[in-house]
């Protein structure tokens, strides 16, 4: 291991490379178990980091935020990859923003409003990073990234940095290109229109006292836990079955909205886990539709 710290070393400095770092440090769940390696790479870090762990044949999980992972309780083997907090630079050119991949989405939406710059309201209170944005095609309240994304950078497993369009992302419902390619997103461009400021502000602000009102934002969780199944609401389903409140260990089914799994009370992964399978077995028994979670299941689960 020694070796391999060293070699680590050639690319990164030693402060971003973090050895057995817990996973519930770096995920809105609170949750998860050790990653052998956590690494905090800069933009231009990243094409020479992915060759050397090719290189190398460790096993790569790439998050961001970590505001859409469940991590299981027994960690994540080989290395993991955080785009984050050493990459998030905003740029604004004229009706355009450029965002890389680490930086939070509301920090962007910040910006357009500073900039008058109209069309990323929705994207307020999401809590994830520009990159998770990009690989899930976030949205909310009738908005989604697809609606305004213009570029995205990605870097390919063999190495190429490659730009796409917004239509060659192939955004769908919670789904992207990128997943199915194994890109890693660098930065994102978003084409937006000049709008009043103060317009702009008075729909965040709306947008947020409906997230505040409506949503358990108290409590660690991932957001919504389940994608909207087709012709229903996940959270009307999972009431209707009499689960709001259900919990296993410190987890929980959100009372305030049934669409949420909280870490209420300490809990690990497996209780979390336990929870949305519980979910899944009574809303398909009842009403024979199978709920799929939004959340992305990483790591080891005891």
């Amino acid at each position: 291991m020694k070796d391999f710290l060293e070699e680590l070393n050639q690319v990164l400095e030693l402060n971003q490379i973090l050895r057995d770092e817990p996973m519930k440090n770096h995920t809105t769940f609170r949750t998860g178990g050790p990653a052998d390696w956590y690494l905090m790479p800069k933009m231009n870090q990243i094409p020479p980091l992915l060759a050397l762990l090719k290189e190398k044949q460790v096993p790569v999980t790439v998050i961001g935020n970590g505001s859409n992972l469940l991590v299981g309780d027994g960690g994540v083997r080989g290395v993991v990859i955080e785009i984050g907090k050493a990459m998030q630079e905003i740029t604004v050119k004229g009706n355009f923003i450029y965002a890389q991949a680490g930086a939070m989405l509301g920090n962007v939406v910040s910006k357009a409003y500073q900039n008058g710059l109209t069309g990323l309201e929705f994207a307020a209170g999401i809590p994830g990073s520009v990159g998770g944005a990009m690989v899930m095609n976030a949205g909310a309240y009738g908005g989604e990234m697809k609606d305004v994304t213009a570029q995205v950078m990605v870097l390919s497993r063999e190495g190429e940095v490659i730009t796409l369009t917004g239509e060659q992302m192939e955004f769908g419902y919670r789904r992207s290109i990128v997943v199915e390619r194994d890109y890693v997103v660098l930065e994102a461009g978003f084409s937006l229109q000049q709008g009043d400021k103060t317009a702009i502000y008075e729909k965040m602000e709306e947008l947020r006292r409906q997230r505040i009102s409506k949503q358990p934002l108290e409590y660690p969780s991932a957001g919504s836990t389940f994608k909207r199944p087709e012709g229903y609401f996940a959270g009307k389903l999972i009431m209707d079955c009499g689960l709001a409140g259900f919990s296993v260990g410190g987890a929980q089914v959100s009372e305030k909205h049934c669409g949420f799994v909280i870490n209420k009370d300490g809990g690990t992964a497996a209780d979390v886990l336990s929870v949305i399978r519980h979910v899944q077995q009574t809303v398909l028994k009842n009403y024979g539709v199978k709920l799929e979670t939004e959340v992305k299941l990483v790591g080891e689960f005891v």
